[in-house]
């Protein structure tokens, strides 16, 4: 199976929700690799990197989120893979992705 890498944002009511926490549990079971951070304009950025039915299982996952959020709309952009997680975390450097 080819290793994927895909940028994921994700808008609607998705902070203060654990959207970060559930995304985290659901890329660690789905056995995948990268990161998920909340954006100062409200919408959540996630990178997957991984088996190519394993990141689709975490991008299915993150249309719908946790029961108690509300998404509105998930843009997925593709990057090229560079093998350079560990692990799947939860990243805290705030940022604005675009």
């Amino acid at each position: 199976m080819p290793i994927i890498r895909r940028r994921i944002l994700i808008s609607g009511m998705v902070q203060g929700v654990s959207f970060r926490a559930y995304t985290r549990a659901t890329a660690r079971q789905a056995g995948v690799r990268g990161w998920v951070r909340n954006l100062r304009d409200g919408r959540v950025e996630a990178v997957i990197e991984g088996e190519a039915d394993k990141v689709k299982v975490v991008v299915a996952w993150c249309r719908k989120g946790p029961s108690f959020s509300r998404v509105e709309d998930v843009k997925v952009h593709e990057e090229t893979p560079t093998g350079e997680f560990k692990d799947f975390d939860i990243t805290y450097s705030g940022g604005d992705f675009w």
